[in-house]
């Protein structure tokens, strides 16, 4: 199913990017371009990538401009 429509980024390429190491929205967002243009898709990216990585928190934080907190 397609996430970003602006980008053309499937699940299963946000899922295939999770298994290779994105922990991220930013990181997500670098690898494919998700997000980077009108935003709709990040809630869904994100809840992608968080089931794709239960065990890794999902950071917000970079995607909005703030600050990563630990």
């Amino acid at each position: 199913m397609i996430v970003c429509i602006c980008k053309a980024v499937s699940d299963k390429r946000i899922r295939h990017a999770a298994n290779e190491g994105v922990v991220t929205l930013r990181e997500l967002s670098r690898e494919l371009g998700l997000g980077t243009c009108c935003g709709k898709c990040v809630p869904q990216a994100r809840e992608i990538l968080a089931n794709a990585m239960p065990s890794q928190p999902v950071q917000m934080a970079g995607m909005m401009g703030l600050p990563a907190t630990a």
